[in-house]
Parts: structure tokens; C-alpha cells; sequence
């Protein structure tokens, strides 16, 4: 049983040390924390440089995805290949939902390659501070719902107005273990008079 035991333990640490390495091989979106609180943050985004599409058609977003990762694999008027990122950003409602990937931090909305689909759009998503929590597990209406209703406690516990609707960010692959997956959401909120929105 010891020995049962023992190679559960060594498969866990393997799969756990593999999902962390995976992780950091991607440049993340830049972020500051001026707050936290366990699972909760208030952090301050600068601006960022997205390509976004619509979420309305295949099960569970498969299609926007595929759009977006055409455009970073060449498919866009230069041919240029774009380094993935992390998080796949996802925002809006049941009924009008998009998909960003966002782009690397030394590619300004000017420098990226006009897509070749026309469903993709390039945008530049405004700085902002941001009340966010994460969460596990694999996602779903339900997890998404529960992880929002966690926050917006949160939130009124804390005197943070919410001035946007949520945003949610996936981190990992869909072959991620659920209890390993780093998810999270975050609603923008009213920042102090002395934060400074830009990031070295």
C-alpha cells in the first residue's frame, strides 16, 4: 500500500511540476498588486495590446480560439508569427461573448499585422485597476458564476465599486488536471487618485 502510496505522490509531483514549467514558458500580461488578500488581489494593468472575436458559434468557444491562433501562426497580412501569451482573456454574456489573445508586451496595437479573417479585430484594452480573484477547476457557466459571486463579496467587503462587467482569464491547456488549472476573474473598479496606471 506504502508503495501505491508512494508512486501516486511521485505521478502528482511530476504532473504538478509540468503544468508549472508549461506556465512559465509563456510571457504573461503584465500586472501590479496593490493589494491582496489570500485568492483575492486589486491589481493595476496597463494598457494592452489584444486581437479579439466573437464566441458565437462552436461548443465551448472551440472556434474563436482556432481564429486566434490562425492570426499568431501567420494568418494575418504579414504572414508573422505572434508568440502565444497568457491569459486567454473571455468577456461579455450568454449572448454576446468574445475571445482575446493578448498580445506580447513589445507589440503595440500599430505593429500588429492586420488579421486576415475578418472577424478578428485588433484593439487596445485601457489600463485599469482591477479586482480579481483565482480559482480552479474546468470551466463552465456554473464555475464562472460562483468564482463572480466569491468576488463580488469580496468586493462590497471591501468598499470596491465594480465600473465593468467581468473578464475571465484561462491560463492552461485543456489537458490540465482541473485541480491544477490557474483561472481567474476580475472586475474593474474605481482606482485611488495617486495610482499610476503605467508599468515599467
Amino acid at each position: 500500500m506504502w508503495v501505491v502510496f508512494s508512486g501516486v505522490a511521485v505521478v502528482t509531483g511530476i504532473v504538478v511540476a509540468g503544468c508549472q514549467v508549461m506556465r512559465t514558458g509563456y510571457e504573461s500580461a503584465p500586472y501590479e498588486v496593490t493589494r491582496s488578500d489570500g485568492k483575492f488581489e486589486v491589481r493595476l494593468y496597463p494598457a494592452l495590446t489584444v486581437v479579439e472575436t466573437s464566441m458565437g458559434e462552436g461548443k465551448n468557444g472551440d472556434r474563436s480560439f482556432s481564429r486566434l491562433f490562425r492570426f499568431i501562426t501567420g494568418g494575418n497580412k504579414k504572414s508573422q508569427k505572434i508568440a502565444m501569451t497568457t491569459p486567454v482573456f473571455m468577456s461579455g454574456n450568454a449572448t454576446e461573448r468574445t475571445m482575446a489573445f493578448v498580445m506580447p508586451a513589445d507589440m503595440k496595437a500599430e505593429g500588429v499585422p492586420k488579421p486576415e479573417d475578418g472577424s478578428v479585430t485588433v484593439r487596445e484594452q485601457p489600463a485599469g485597476q482591477f479586482a480579481v480573484l483565482r480559482f480552479s477547476g474546468r470551466r463552465s457557466s456554473e464555475s464562472e458564476a460562483a468564482a463572480l459571486g466569491r468576488l463580488q463579496v469580496w468586493m462590497d467587503q471591501e468598499n470596491l465599486t465594480a465600473i465593468s462587467g467581468p473578464i475571465y482569464g484561462y491560463f492552461d491547456p485543456p489537458w490540465t488536471p482541473s485541480f491544477l488549472r490557474r483561472n481567474e476573474v476580475m472586475v474593474e473598479t474605481k482606482a485611488g487618485l495617486n495610482h499610476d496606471l503605467s508599468i515599467e
